[in-house]
Formats: structure tokens, C-alpha cells, sequence
């Protein structure tokens, strides 16, 4: 799944908490991480979801993951529930 695809999902989770989540619920289909993100913020997530095998997708920066989950401010993950 491309980033471009991200802002036509319905059900889109944003921000670590949230993302740490649906992870450790089993809810998460596709995660979403951007690259210049605190690597010790997004750590876990990206463990969470090495651990569960779901995809993990890399955006440039944060503001370009807010922009894809229709958000004004910048989005360090997000996740597309099942």
C-alpha cells in the first residue's frame, strides 16, 4: 500500500498511543511510520508490528503522514484498522 492511498481508508487510527493500540489488540492491518519521527517515540510500534508480521509503511516526514490522514499537524504513525 502506497501513502497516496492512506487518505481514501475509512478507518484510520493516528498517533502513537492510539496506533500502540490497536497493535497490541490485533486490530491494526497496515502500519504507517514516518521517518524523521523520535526513533525512541516510535520504537515500540514498529516492534509491535514486527512481532505481528503487518506491513510497515515509511513516510518522508510527519507532516506528509498528517497530510495523508487528513490532519492538520504532523503524525509521527498511523494505522489502518481491519
Amino acid at each position: 500500500m502506497q501513502l497516496k492511498e492512506l487518505a481514501n481508508q475509512t478507518k484510520i487510527i493516528v498517533g502513537i498511543k492510539q496506533s500502540t493500540k490497536a497493535l497490541t489488540t490485533d486490530r491494526a492491518k497496515i502500519v504507517f511510520v514516518a521517518n524523521d519521527a523520535d526513533p525512541l517515540i516510535i520504537q515500540k510500534v514498529i516492534e509491535l508490528a514486527k512481532d505481528k508480521k503487518i506491513e510497515i509503511v515509511y513516510a518522508e516526514s510527519m507532516k506528509e503522514l498528517g497530510r495523508a490522514c487528513n490532519i492538520d499537524v504532523g503524525a509521527a504513525t498511523a494505522v489502518i484498522e481491519k
